[in-house]
């Protein structure tokens, strides 16, 4: 009598391709998410086994649903749809569709989004910002799916982080504004601990002042975010009532800064003879306004993509690419009309 063979598992071809299980039984598959040379790799070495794949069984085990939950704090502010945007287009070809949610800056909120989307069953979940309450860190911890933190580099991570130092890059434009000549320096936006990165960049504004020995009392009240034209006019109204003298105003964000700069003209403020004025986030209306506003372009498209790039690597399961723990975003400082002048106000 003919001895027998045990057939060739899933686990035997993993081992042969130098992959996880799932990555085999992901790649038996034709619609799904899996590198070409990685899936050639996995055939090969199911053809030398002489494996046959069960996808009936296959069928019955799946527990794959396509989806990439995503939570933004506003759908209306451009920036993090583009975000959004970068996370789509690296996803295409993938089969994997995005499931949007936004908190309205309320990280109660962020924390129910959470909860209803991982009783969905992600591939992955992305959230804005590294500051989240107990049960959600906790919900985010456990849930076994790769969880990516964009917009900020927590000291504490989850996962995955794709992001940059806001406090570092407010920085970046008190150095600038000082530069010119500018003493008298005041910021709008960013009292509420809710927008935590609009909080930092405040934050990272008065250290940069006090790094330089300046007053760190000029600060503008925009109210509750989101921010906006007629918050950023209305808190330079205010701020120019109370400290008449101030020679530069940074703003939490462009939206802002435009709204400053209309009210500046309705004030008869020259601009940047007078005050000079930077933005934040190298939003479309900052490059077009009349005259363009200095900003701080982070890159938010970037950053969608590269979070993109983490989720295909990580659902890909190809254990010869690294996954980077931090994608660190370099932000840039775009010099413009509102702060450019021949010599010191």
């Amino acid at each position: 009598m003919t001895k027998r063979t045990k057939a060739p598992t899933m686990l035997d071809v993993a081992k042969v391709a130098g992959v996880s299980p799932m990555t085999v039984s992901r790649a038996m598959k034709e619609d799904s998410y899996v590198r070409d040379e990685t899936r050639k790799r996995i055939l090969e070495a199911a053809e030398e086994l002489g494996y046959v794949f069960d996808s009936t069984a296959s069928g019955l085990s799946s527990r794959k649903t396509g989806f990439v939950a995503v939570i933004i704090p506003s759908i209306n502010n451009a920036n993090f749809a583009d975000t959004v945007r970068g996370i789509t287009d690296g996803l295409r070809g993938t089969n994997l569709q995005i499931l949007l949610g936004y908190s309205d800056y309320q990280i109660e909120e962020e924390e129910r989004l959470i909860a209803q989307f991982l009783s969905r069953r992600p591939e992955a979940i992305v959230i804005t910002g590294g500051t989240h309450t107990p049960r959600c860190r906790k919900m985010l911890e456990n849930s076994g799916i790769p969880v990516i933190e964009t917009w900020d580099l927590p000291v504490d991570p989850i996962d995955y982080v794709v992001g940059f130092s806001n406090a570092d890059a407010a920085k970046m434009m008190v150095k600038h504004f000082v530069d010119s000549g500018r003493s008298r320096l005041a910021f709008i936006g960013g009292e509420d601990e809710n927008d935590r990165r609009g909080y930092d960049r405040r934050n990272g504004f008065l250290a940069g002042l006090s790094e330089y020995g300046l007053e760190q009392t000029r600060q503008g009240d925009s109210g509750r975010p989101p921010i906006n034209m007629r918050k950023g006019a209305d808190a330079l109204k205010d701020l120019l009532e109370k400290w008449p003298d101030t020679d530069a105003v940074m703003c939490v964000s462009d939206l802002a800064a435009f709204g400053a700069l209309a009210q500046c003209a309705k004030m008869g403020v020259e601009v940047p003879r007078q005050l000079a004025i930077g933005g934040f986030g190298a939003y479309d209306v900052s490059d077009v306004s009349h005259p363009a506003i200095t900003t701080i372009d982070v890159h938010s498209r970037k950053i969608g993509a590269l979070t993109a790039d983490i989720i295909r690597n990580l659902l890909a399961g190809d254990s010869e690419v690294e996954v980077s723990k931090v994608a660190r975003i370099v932000p840039e400082l775009i010099i413009r009309e509102t702060t450019l002048i021949s010599e010191p106000a």
